[in-house]
């Protein structure tokens, strides 16, 4: 949970600019997506390989091109 207090003769503008980079950086939206609905087991784990799968290839396009 983000927390962030109010200091001497800050506006609400300011404080509340620091309260939204606060829950960027703590990935709180993020989670809250990611949490809106149910995921099976084995849904995860397909959504992960895939994940694993395009990184990899990424990966490999890159080392070739930087070979020539």
């Amino acid at each position: 949970m983000s927390n962030v207090e109010l200091r001497s003769g800050e506006s609400f503008e300011s404080l509340l600019k620091r309260f939204n980079k606060q829950v960027h950086s703590d990935r709180i939206l993020w989670e809250v997506r990611r949490r809106r609905f149910f995921e099976k087991p084995s849904v995860v784990r397909k959504r992960k390989r895939a994940a694993k799968l395009r990184k990899s290839r990424q990966q490999t396009v890159k080392d070739q091109q930087g070979s020539f």
